[in-house]
């Protein structure tokens, strides 16, 4: 397989900033794992590990009344949140950050809640795991989503799909599974709903293509990666029964 060249990446970010979210969710699924965290303090320390242009931070600083630090790796990205926290007036709630994921730099055990939406798995689940609960404070929540198979035998595209962006990707049980080795119990799950897919995600991602393409309509080079970004929505629609995103609420345990 292929690395994707940096073009494609260009071209890749010039499309996913511009959503509202990077990957599946939305606020009433945020609203649901939230209330899964029993007992956290009223204004809970969170850190949300991969978080993109930040569409589920800023659920976030909704549904809780906590101070959110928000990471991720691209910087790009931070700005466009940075700026987006300024005007919306929440800088005294929310600090976006730029790190790795996997060696944050933050302190031990100084978070309540971490929260992640689709970005654990560029760690590998178990890292990212033992990652998280030693960020958490004892008695801490962890929430995260994390692709999932639903059905056997996917077809040839859909598998080729995930073994190149997930290639250890496997069964909700075994998640759950995993979940409980790195020292957690777990609250609760759910399956994302068709919308948590299609409102904040892949329908801004279609409109966006299409401005795009006529953006680089005589860019032979970025119309296939708009090519190929734009056969993921539709692989969906026509193969969604196979494969499933699915929220995953646990608790640090002693």
């Amino acid at each position: 397989m292929n690395e994707p060249t940096p073009r494609y990446w260009e071209v890749f970010f010039e499309v996913y900033e511009a959503l509202p979210r990077q990957g599946p969710g939305n606020r009433a699924c945020a609203a649901k794992a939230l209330a899964l965290c029993r007992d956290l303090p009223p204004t809970p320390a969170v850190l949300d590990l991969g978080c993109g242009t930040g569409g589920q931070t800023l659920h976030l600083a909704g549904i809780t009344s906590g101070s959110i630090i928000a990471l991720d790796s691209h910087a790009a990205s931070i700005e466009r949140l940075k700026a987006e926290v300024a005007k919306r007036g929440l800088s005294h709630r929310i600090r976006p950050i730029v790190g790795d994921m996997a060696g944050t730099g933050l302190a031990p055990e100084s978070f309540d809640l971490v929260w992640s939406e689709g970005a654990l798995y560029n760690m590998g689940i178990e890292n990212a795991l033992r990652v998280c609960r030693s960020l958490l404070r004892p008695g801490g929540c962890l929430a995260f989503t994390d692709a999932v198979w639903r059905k056997e035998n996917p077809p040839p595209e859909v598998k080729a799909g995930f073994d190149q962006d997930y290639p250890t990707m496997g069964w909700t049980h075994n998640v759950l599974a995993t979940i409980e080795k790195c020292g957690f119990g777990v609250l609760g799950h759910f399956t994302l709903p068709d919308e948590a897919w299609w409102d904040d995600f892949y329908t801004p991602m279609q409109r966006r293509v299409r401005e795009l393409r006529g953006k680089y309509a005589d860019d032979g080079e970025a119309l296939a990666v708009l090519d190929q970004i734009d056969r993921e929505p539709e692989l969906h629609r026509l193969h969604s029964e196979y494969y499933a995103y699915e929220f995953f609420v646990a608790r640090r345990t002693e």
